[in-house]
């Protein structure tokens, strides 16, 4: 049993109207501290049902240290409920979901790191739907909600749409780092649309600097941050609808708008002028090197794009606010598209119905379900309750205000391509377009390679 079970908590059982099982649970933070939503936890908490002696088990693919944290995220649950809850991390989940479920032993809520397996699940009969509700109320109360419910809607073993998926913890990919200081040094203010990302682009080539740093560089991976640069265009160019036949091939790859999308990103990376080392240089630039110019004297670079984890590659001394921060990648204002977010994400499944199971899921919902792992690691949410002075650090609130602001969400196209493609075809024909190869032959070969799969 991993539920830590003291006996410090009984003061908060008589003031948080909490069930008297759960009371032994010593809580990360006490209730009533700390930039938490108290108020609707003891809400709910006092109308919680009583589920002594019910167990709930979870599975996921989450390891030290944040199965801790979400387990400190469980206990105030437990403590509300008296429910018995255990969650099992492996780095073999998603073979070991597919196992257990088949076999008829899966845990009661699975923590899926990506939807393509849930929806596989589903379509076999091996997920239930969530709780009635959830959807209008994940519409409702996450940024960019139909997004979110959308994501989470698979088919079932009649072909039927269900919501199956309730996101937590998700990521960002649309954002461009920069240095604070080599801005205002320069005088550039930070471009707020698409319109005002390519004038300074321009102006900074104009001044003699260069603007961009850009690495494609990955070993046998190599190719796929240009994959992100053309998944973002794409969803700043195109409806939300468009994006989404695009990853299923009902618009071909070599459709006129995807060809488009190519070559926008050709005008910053094939640009001499506008990329460090020169147009030849950045499919043989290493990825996690390629952010390193910006933090040169004088700077190689002025923005690089990339997605949030891109600060482990930053060298050491590197002081956030100061040598380095990120804006939203942004949108085309004459397009009239929204705040179009890029990025992934974890959702929660039910593989195992119990009515403790549900409430665990109805009390996902919570904002103190979110911001207690907010508080402690790089956990970020699109849940716009929240409040967001609960995040660890300044760079993680203003991603989350990223994600609760965003009109529309959508996972990293390539992930939810066959990996003949995605992982495959469009790498390899990123590298040949940065090379100076033709946006529609490359188009070509990609669709060519997606139709010899089907």
């Amino acid at each position: 049993m991993m539920n830590r079970f003291l006996t410090t908590a009984v003061a908060f059982a008589a003031t948080a109207g909490v069930a008297a099982a759960g009371s032994h649970i010593e809580l990360k933070f006490p209730v009533g501290e700390g930039p938490f939503n108290w108020d609707s936890y003891n809400e709910w908490a006092g109308a919680a049902p009583d589920l002594s002696g019910q167990q709930v088990t979870v599975s996921g693919p989450w390891l030290q240290p944040e199965d801790d944290y979400f387990r400190d995220v469980l206990d105030y649950f437990i403590a509300a409920t008296g429910a018995d809850v255990t969650y099992a991390g492996s780095d073999s989940f998603e073979q070991n979901i597919v196992i257990d479920a088949e076999a008829g032993s899966a845990p009661n809520i699975a923590v899926f790191p990506q939807p393509g397996l849930a929806a596989d699940m589903a379509s076999r009969g091996l997920l239930s739907p969530l709780p009635d509700g959830m959807g209008d109320w994940v519409a409702a109360n996450y940024g960019a909600g139909d997004s979110w419910v959308d994501l989470g809607t698979y088919a079932d073993e009649t072909g039927t749409d269900q919501l199956y998926g309730f996101f937590y913890n998700v990521n960002v990919k649309s954002l461009v780092w920069y240095s604070p200081e080599n801005f205002e040094d320069a005088g550039y203010d930070v471009p707020e649309t698409m319109e005002e990302l390519r004038d300074l682009t321009e102006t900074i080539v104009a001044e003699g600097e260069v603007p961009w740093c850009i690495g494609l560089g990955s070993g046998a991976a190599t190719g796929w941050p240009a994959t992100d640069w053309v998944e973002d265009i794409m969803l700043r160019t195109q409806p939300p609808e468009i994006y989404d036949g695009w990853t299923t091939n009902e618009v071909a790859f070599n459709d006129p708008r995807v060809i488009a999308a190519i070559e926008e990103f050709g005008w910053f990376a094939r640009d001499d002028a506008k990329v460090a080392g020169g147009a030849g240089a950045v499919a043989a630039t290493d990825f996690r090197d390629s952010p390193k110019g910006l933090f040169s004297s004088p700077p190689q670079c002025y923005m690089h794009r990339q997605a949030s984890f891109v600060p482990a590659f930053f060298p050491e001394d590197v002081e956030f606010g100061v040598d380095a921060d990120f804006f939203y990648f942004p949108a085309y204002q004459s397009k009239d598209l929204g705040s179009p977010v890029l990025g992934g994400g974890t959702l929660m499944a039910i593989t195992d119905p119990s009515e403790a199971a549900s409430a665990l899921m109805e009390f996902f919902q919570l904002p103190v379900a979110h911001e207690i792992m907010m508080a402690q690691t790089g956990f970020l949410t699109p849940h716009k309750g929240v409040n967001l002075d609960a995040y660890l650090n300044d760079t993680l609130r203003k991603q989350g205000e990223i994600l609760i602001n965003a009109t529309t969400f959508r996972f990293d196209g390539s992930d939810l391509m066959p990996g003949g493609v995605g992982a495959g075809t469009f790498w390899t024909g990123m590298v040949d377009y940065t090379g100076g190869k033709d946006a529609t032959a490359v188009a070509d070969q990609i669709q060519a390679s997606w139709d010899a799969l089907k």
